[in-house]
């Protein structure tokens, strides 16, 4: 696998955002140097070893010379909090931490700064380094969540739990390799943290399985994104569905500048079940833009709206949902590239089990399920019996194609007991309203004289000569008005509070 970090300034490109590859052999090299760095340090099976620092070739390095130690892993999102990190350090004790420069977690904790790691373990031997021997139940992390109040919980990741969900995509990717081979080097575009288990799987284990090359980039706005993806010769970009949305808009925003907004919505109307090579010949403008060897989204870390996957499929490109979250390494459904149902999050995994529960919770059963929580004592809690409560509400078509639904703990439920989802309720907003100023809505809850009441739908658009949006409320008295036109009233704007805004869950 090969390593590439974009948007670094490097002296030996001047004016170019990139640095040299970090190819197989040297990342390789790398791992075995730090391997042999922590065993000199006296860390070995089960330590614990800190990882913070922002998407790199030496955040791999770091991460895999720390498993083949046999110690484990507790990385640490590059934006979290050093409060956070503190609380982190001060569960797991880790004996060194591999940080960006100028990150600590204690006094007591030695530092290699990433940015010098090349530096630090040059003294090593660069020879192939004895991985310790390690059983499927061993820990391989610790993933933390995130949180400003609440104490640090630490899921528990064992090499057993990623290994069962990798095994069945090497068996399917296998199928595929002699027609990938025209298309060598399949290229990732990796924009999600690797602090993340999906993350993980797609900046780090995937690409080996297909001898692909990752690269990473710090700027998420979407022209960058565009001009990495062109420049580099990207295939696959790997997001959450918020910057599958944001390239969206601005390609929208580019027609409606040209005056070529109203065709191309009539030409993804009309491409509806095209040939792809037909689609990549109607919107040839946008591949251009992309670059002719991009084919494929790869979205994960929350929901994707299906208008959005269904703009990009149109348009000629493959997008696959994985949907999973920490407790089960990542995974427990994902689309197959060629084989996709509109708006489903994919099919189960081979190896797992999913079952419905009351109201259709979404409960998983299998080897990728975590064993348990770390806790403030040092000590694993387990999760509770075989079925691992996800806490999201989905659905199962007799295709075994699973739809999340919504969270279990958002779910509405009225005085005369109907419940529904606020997903279904913004769906509707965005696709029964024409007006033109909505971007977004949102739910709201509010509090009658002797319950909590259904929220009232909210919407958001621009500010006049600005970039910033208002809220604006839609009160109940104009419900039957609006229903009567088709068009959402406007109101006297005021600025948006965070206080009561539901927020979507990400894995």
């Amino acid at each position: 696998m090969t390593l590439r970090r974009g948007e670094a300034r490097s002296p030996s490109f001047t004016g170019r955002d990139c640095v040299p590859c970090a190819g197989p052999t040297r990342l390789a090299q790398a791992c075995w140097r730090f391997a042999r760095e922590l065993q000199d340090r006296g860390i070995g099976h089960g330590d614990r070893v800190a990882i913070w620092g922002r998407n790199s070739p030496e955040w791999v390095a770091a991460f895999y010379g720390t498993l083949l130690r046999g110690a484990v892993a507790v990385p640490l999102d590059d934006a979290c909090a050093p409060d956070f990190a503190v609380r982190v350090a001060n569960q797991v004790a880790p004996r060194l931490l591999a940080g960006a420069r100028g990150r600590s977690i204690g006094p007591d904790v030695p530092v290699i700064v990433l940015e010098d790691l090349d530096d630090v373990v040059r003294r090593h031997s660069d020879g192939p380094a004895s991985a310790a021997s390690v059983q499927p139940s061993d820990l391989a992390q610790i993933v933390f969540t995130s949180g400003t109040t609440a104490e640090p919980r630490g899921v528990l990741i064992t090499h057993g739990n990623v290994l069962s969900n990798l095994e069945p995509l090497e068996r399917e990717i296998a199928k595929y390799l002699k027609w990938e081979r025209p298309f060598h080097t399949i290229r990732f575009l990796d924009l999600l943290p690797l602090s993340h288990v999906f993350g993980q799987f797609m900046g780090i284990y995937v690409p080996q399985l297909l001898g692909g090359e990752v690269h990473f980039t710090d700027s998420l706005n979407p022209s960058r994104i565009v001009e990495t993806i062109r420049r580099e010769r990207i295939s696959v970009c790997v997001a959450v569905p918020r910057i599958l949305h944001s390239l969206q808009s601005m390609i929208e925003h580019a027609a409606e500048s040209r005056g070529e907004l109203d065709w191309l919505k009539s030409a993804l109307v009309a491409a509806e079940g095209q040939h792809p090579l037909r689609k990549w010949w109607r919107f040839r403008r946008v591949h251009r833009q992309f670059g002719w060897k991009f084919w494929a989204f790869v979205a994960g870390g929350a929901t994707l709206d299906p208008d959005v996957e269904l703009f990009w499929r149109q348009l000629g490109y493959a997008v696959v949902q994985g949907y999973g979250m920490t407790e089960t390494a990542s995974l427990v459904s994902v689309n197959h590239p060629f084989k996709m149902s509109r708006g489903s999050i994919g099919k189960v995994m081979p190896g797992q089990d999913v079952k419905l529960g009351p109201g259709g919770e979404i409960f998983v059963r299998g080897s990728n399920v975590t064993p348990g929580y770390w806790s403030s004592a040092g000590a694993s809690e387990r999760v509770g019996d075989d079925w691992f409560p996800t806490g999201d509400i989905g659905e199962l078509d007799a295709e075994g194609n699973l739809f999340f639904k919504g969270r279990k703990k958002t779910v509405i439920v009225t005085a005369s007991g109907l419940g529904f989802y606020p997903e279904d309720l913004e769906a509707a907003l965005r696709c029964g309203s024409r007006d033109p100023r909505l971007s977004s809505s949102r739910s709201r809850a509010r509090t009658g004289p002797s319950r909590l009441q259904p929220s009232l739908p909210m919407v958001s658009t621009p500010r006049r000569g600005g970039s910033r949006e208002q809220t604006r409320h839609w009160p109940t008295t104009n419900r039957s008005a609006a229903g009567r036109s088709g068009r959402i009233p406007t109101f006297r704007g005021r600025r948006r509070r965070k206080s009561g805004v539901r927020s979507s869950k990400t894995s």
